[in-house]
């Protein structure tokens, strides 16, 4: 068993990677055993493709030696002739909820950091062990999310465009080390994994020495094609798709992709929603900052504004020479000063007459959503209805609906 690991994560390698891209591969590595695990396969793939690869190591400045953990990590990486970056996790740290806390940034860090370098896709070690823990919290009431083999960046708006693979999702922890310890291979023992006090590690303890169930992840059934994305970030979906198997998750993603932020709603919330939508030949709804209206033919989703119990689209200032998000919706770049970016709401008498007319084919709902280009001398313009020379902007929401709903199967399909 133990000659078979390399084999078994190149072929999760193979399936999803695209050996003849140009843009470097990230790894994630903390330097426990896993994360090695994942570094010297990567790095093995990585050499036959002619890839390059990025080790990323997060430093969260929670423990004495982490720093020392860091240098190792970058010595150990450059040993392998792979490029090594430290990312620290710098600021005060939450009082409640540090674990969580510590992921996110380590995700985002992360995330900044390979779109830095160009990469599309973030290597990440985690087990079946992983797995098993994951739904041994779930059990035992602790909502936490399970890693997926492939999945989007879990964080956003610093994740876009990228995907992570977990390529040895499948093995056990234990099944690897035996793996590293046959090559002489050494790893960092975090203490924070004897802290009994973490259902994390709670779990752990009660899973350890099972024998492990062959888990399935969830089959989702998803449309086949991309939902209609207006000028707004506004989606329409037909009430047929909100039937059937995977339903209340496709709900879900449009909800949090129209709104910009970085998890949907509670999946019960979800639920209740798209129940209400379906006993009702009409309905209207707002819910996680969306306006929800069903009528006749098709569900409109519109970024909700104006609502002051709501965390509506905060303006920006657009800085030159660098792309900026606008409301985790739109991706916005400009070589001009004194711009900025806004939410249309009460600006329309504003707009060229041109553009004013071009508001009526627009669903009502989606009209205050647009984002609207404001200059120095408070004229407005709107880039998604007519495009301005002094901004480039472009949508994220079907780029981010895709992933959400399983639309992207490998790198290649990265834009």
């Amino acid at each position: 068993m133990i000659a078979t690991v390399p084999e078994s994560a190149v072929a999760a390698l193979d399936a999803r990677l695209d050996k003849n891209a140009g843009q470097p591969l990230a790894v994630a590595f903390s330097g426990g055993g896993d994360s090695l695990a994942m570094l010297l396969v990567a790095s093995g793939w990585a050499r036959r493709a002619g890839r390059q690869i990025i080790a990323f190591t997060v430093d969260h400045r929670l423990q004495a030696g982490s720093g020392d953990w860091a240098r190792w990590c970058a010595e150990r990486a450059q040993a392998q002739g792979i490029a090594h970056r430290t990312l620290v996790w710098d600021g005060a740290k939450p009082a409640t909820g540090l674990p969580a806390a510590a992921r996110a940034a380590r995700h985002r860090l992360i995330a900044e950091a390979a779109r830095a370098a160009g990469a599309r896709v973030v290597l990440f070690g985690h087990t079946l062990d992983d797995r098993l823990e994951a739904a041994w919290m779930a059990a035992h009431g602790i909502r936490v999310g399970a890693p997926r083999a492939w999945s989007p960046s879990p964080v956003w708006p610093e994740g876009r465009g990228q995907h992570v693979l977990r390529p040895l999702i499948d093995l056990r922890r234990s099944v690897l080390r035996d793996w590293l310890r046959t090559g002489g291979e050494t790893w960092i023992d975090d203490p924070a994994n004897a802290d009994a006090g973490q259902p994390r590690i709670r779990a752990r303890l009660e899973l350890a020495g099972e024998t492990a169930p062959h888990l399935r992840e969830a089959d989702e059934t998803y449309p086949s094609t991309p939902l209609s994305v207006g000028p707004a970030g506004e989606v329409s979906i037909a009430p047929s798709m909100l039937s059937g198997d995977g339903a209340n998750r496709l709900l879900g993603a449009a909800i949090c992709c129209v709104s910009g932020r970085e998890r949907p709603p509670r999946a019960s919330a979800v639920d209740r929603l798209r129940q209400r939508i379906s006993a009702a030949e009409t309905a209207r709804a707002t819910l996680g900052g969306v306006r929800v209206a069903a009528s006749g033919p098709a569900i409109m989703l519109a970024r909700e504004v104006g609502d002051s119990r709501a965390r509506g689209p905060a303006s920006i200032t657009l800085e030159r020479d660098g792309a900026q998000v606008f409301d985790g919706r739109f991706e916005v770049e400009t070589r001009v000063a004194g711009l900025s970016l806004t939410a249309l709401g009460g600006r329309m008498p504003k707009l060229p007459r041109r553009l004013r007319g071009r508001l009526a084919s627009l669903h009502p709902l989606a009209r205050a959503a647009l984002p609207a280009l404001i200059d120095g001398s408070g004229a407005v313009s709107c880039p998604t209805l007519e495009p301005d020379p002094r901004v480039r902007i472009r949508a994220l929401i079907s780029l981010r609906l895709a992933g959400a709903c399983g639309m992207v199967h490998g790198e290649a399909e990265i834009r």
